[in-house]
């Protein structure tokens, strides 16, 4: 492949050594993405192309993901061996009705049906999930700020079924909501504005944009969004996931290409699939393996008839949300426009919560909105409040409006939700009088820092970029995920755990998300010496090096 100072990529140049000084390339060692930061020495040829490409970037490009340890990897397969055989024994008893099985199962008059449940497909929900269902779903009885109230549950079958104690949990510190910049709150100027607004406008529309639910608050949050985004126009939609899913049908279809990152979330899976395109996927933010496709797709076109492909669009997210890592922005931009390839960008997780002025991936890399054809983002997260948005040019916005089947079929979005997305972006752009915005803003990135710094000083392996609010901290080990969400949960701590297969079978983790809303003092809590303690117990390594297999006491 040719390498050439706009599009040659260093995914993977800095494999740094570890305290160890061990050999790079082996199991426990740390992937940094470090621009501006690499030590080792360069031959002359490669000089002028790290200086080309650095160029593109305008501060330090920070990221590390420490690959599994032999060991931990060979005893996290072996956990799920475990429980798989242990998993086929229940079932075995299960059919002999020695263990009753609670899940939907034909009645014994339809034995001779065609089978309408997949059983063997369920087998990981029956014997593996059910051990830790626990952890999840929990019933939240209070707004979900910094701190939450939550219903506390029994369960007398295992995990089957649950019953309410009747008790609350009074605050937990909310460690999983993707509430970045503490705008999912009930009091205050955001909450005053959704009252007054429901009073006015009611509660919801009962109708499509396109028939008679297209209010003047549509309108004015239509224009605003496009300001935010110092784009020509732009388009709200009442689901955040349906605005990936039912709009990249409408504007790719057979014919068409689909580079689409691997660790992409399923909406734009969904919506690629949902287009009829021909789909390629290429490896995490490797430019490499993207710009490989696109010469490849450029040099052969569509299979068997090698005609050009109509339309070549890329996907890539702002934030990747089980990775805390921030897309290659400038690089993925070189490479659309060496290729005139098409760039949607999902910033669900990086608008507002990443660049100076809060406005998205792009902004934090300092470039042109111009350079993305089509940028996406939902207002579920650093808004607090619901539903999506797609912004561009003014001809794409059009073609939209007529063509995307959440506009045609899709009630409206409702009146206080807009009023809370109006209220909540002024205020991130000062527009609303006060420092507001501004400070939070900061706020988040401070409390970032302080975070990640903190749990790597601890000993963690945490992934993703240094200026993501997204930390995920690795558990590995499939009994350590129910025991880490439990133990959390004893320190008043409720956060998110994720295992296969959310993710890779030997990289289960639990997933922090970081909020302006909270204070020093939380984050201090979560990061003190008991609540340390209790994680020991169940995280083993450290960057680096495996530690002694001795459980520490809680």
């Amino acid at each position: 492949m040719t390498q050439n100072s706009a599009s040659k990529l260093i995914n993977g140049d800095a494999l740094h050594r570890t305290k160890q000084d061990k050999k790079a390339g082996g199991n426990g060692f740390v992937k940094n993405h470090c621009l501006f930061q690499q030590k080792r020495h360069r031959r002359p040829a490669e000089k002028s192309h790290h200086a080309s490409c650095t160029s593109l970037y305008k501060k330090p490009f920070v990221e590390s993901f420490e690959e599994t340890p032999l060991l931990v990897a060979v005893l996290t397969y072996m956990g799920y061996g475990i429980l798989t055989i242990f998993g086929y024994l229940r079932d075995f008893l299960r059919d002999w009705k020695f263990e009753k099985c609670h899940l939907a199962r034909e009645r014994e008059e339809q034995k001779d049906f065609v089978p309408l449940y997949q059983d063997f497909e369920n087998f990981y929900t029956r014997n593996l999930y059910m051990r830790i269902r626990d952890n999840w779903n929990r019933p939240i009885c209070s707004v979900p700020g910094a701190k939450m109230d939550l219903l506390e549950r029994v369960t007398p079958d295992y995990n089957w079924t649950f019953e309410h104690t009747g008790n609350v949990l009074k605050d937990v510190i909310n460690m999983g909501s993707y509430n970045y910049l503490g705008f999912a709150e009930n009091t205050g100027t955001c909450a005053d504005a959704a009252s007054e607004c429901t009073v006015k406008y009611g509660v919801g529309v009962s109708s499509t944009r396109q028939e008679i639910g297209n209010l003047d608050k549509h309108e004015e949050l239509e224009i605003l969004v496009a300001r935010f985004l110092g784009v020509e126009s732009s388009m709200a939609f009442g689901m955040g996931f349906a605005t990936n899913s039912m709009n990249i049908p409408a504007l790719t279809g057979k014919g068409c290409l689909i580079l689409s990152d691997e660790l992409n979330h399923a909406s734009l899976v969904l919506g690629a699939r949902l287009s009829g395109s021909t789909i390629r996927v290429f490896k995490h933010n490797n430019m490499q393996s993207l710009e490989k496709l696109l010469r490849d797709a450029i040099v052969h076109g569509q299979p068997r008839t090698h005609r050009p492909w109509k339309k070549i669009l890329i996907l890539v997210e702002g934030i990747y949300s089980m990775e805390g890592s921030i897309v290659r922005l400038p690089e993925v931009i070189a490479l659309k426009k060496k290729y005139k390839a098409y760039l949607y960008l999902d910033e669900a997780h990086s608008i507002g919560a990443l660049g100076p002025r809060g406005r998205g991936v792009v902004d934090y890399f300092g470039l042109d909105p111009s350079d993305v054809d089509i940028m996406m983002g939902t207002f579920t997260k650093s808004f607090g409040a619901a539903g999506g948005y797609i912004g561009g040019k003014k001809e794409l916005i059009d073609y939209l409006r007529l063509h995307s089947h959440s506009t045609v079929y899709a009630t409206s979005m409702s009146p206080p939700i807009i009023q809370q997305i109006i209220t909540s972006m002024k205020c991130i752009m000062g527009e609303d009088g006060s420092t507001l915005g501004q400070e939070r803003l900061c706020q988040l990135s401070e409390n970032t820092t302080y975070f990640r710094r903190r749990l790597h000083e601890m000993g963690f392996i945490i992934y993703g970029n240094n200026d993501s609010p997204v930390v995920p901290l690795m558990l590995y080990m499939p009994a350590k995920i129910g025991a880490f969400g439990r133990e959390m949960l004893k320190r008043n701590i409720g956060t998110v755990v994720v295992g296969f297969p959310a993710t890779p079978i030997i990289e289960s983790r639990a997933r922090f998300c970081v909020s302006a809303a909270h204070t020093r003092e939380m984050l201090d809590k979560e990061t003190s010496p008991r609540t340390h303690l209790a994680v020991r117990y169940i995280i083993i390594t450290s960057p680096g090096k495996l530690e002694k297999m001795i459980l520490l006491p809680c």
